[in-house]
């Protein structure tokens, strides 16, 4: 099972992807993890990360990945329950902080995604939605808005479910049959 939540800054799409997770957990068994791409690069970031440990509670098993998913991932067992958050960060990590091309993160998505439905992991890939403003007037803001959006499509077309988060209630783009047995709700 993959998920995609989205949202816009401070949503409640954290929150609710959690819990999606953990209800997904709660019914395959297997481990927890969270995928951090935040980087501790200031004091701020270091509270709010610190904040987030304590938010999740016990019984996760981080993992801090600025660029390599497809490592992250590969330490995961089959089966298992995952929780990448933030692709919007991880985006721009790989765009200005040595990832490769755009075409190169967009296969490691493609990979990552693919390794995850084979090994049977339950996947929620969290991310914020950039795209919803006008757009920005300076071309290379324009260029990563770009990429990050071709992730979105790339993940909306492969989940098996997409959930934006408004003012921390869930809107279902594309749900899951309640009547299919194999489903995870």
């Amino acid at each position: 099972m993959i998920a995609f939540v989205s949202g816009g800054a401070r949503s409640g799409k954290s929150r609710y992807a959690e819990a999606l997770l953990c209800r997904w957990h709660a019914r395959r068994g297997g481990r927890r993890w969270y995928l951090a791409t935040a980087r501790a690069s200031d004091a701020e970031m270091v509270a709010r990360i610190a904040r987030h440990r304590r938010e999740r509670g016990a019984g996760w098993h981080t993992l801090e990945v600025p660029l390599a998913l497809d490592a992250a991932l590969a330490e995961v067992s089959d089966g298992d329950s995952v929780l990448l958050d933030c692709l919007t960060l991880w985006a721009s990590q790989w765009r200005y902080g040595g990832g490769g091309s755009d075409a190169e993160g967009e296969a490691l998505l493609a990979d990552c995604l693919a390794a995850a439905r084979a090994r049977g992991i339950a996947l929620v890939v969290v991310s914020n939605d950039l795209n919803e403003d006008l757009p920005p007037e300076d071309a290379e803001t324009r260029r990563y808005i770009a990429f990050l959006q071709r992730l979105h499509r790339r993940l909306a077309r492969e989940a098996d479910r997409v959930v934006e988060v408004v003012a921390g209630l869930p809107i279902d783009w594309k749900p899951i049959d309640d009547h299919d047995p194999e489903t995870l709700r």
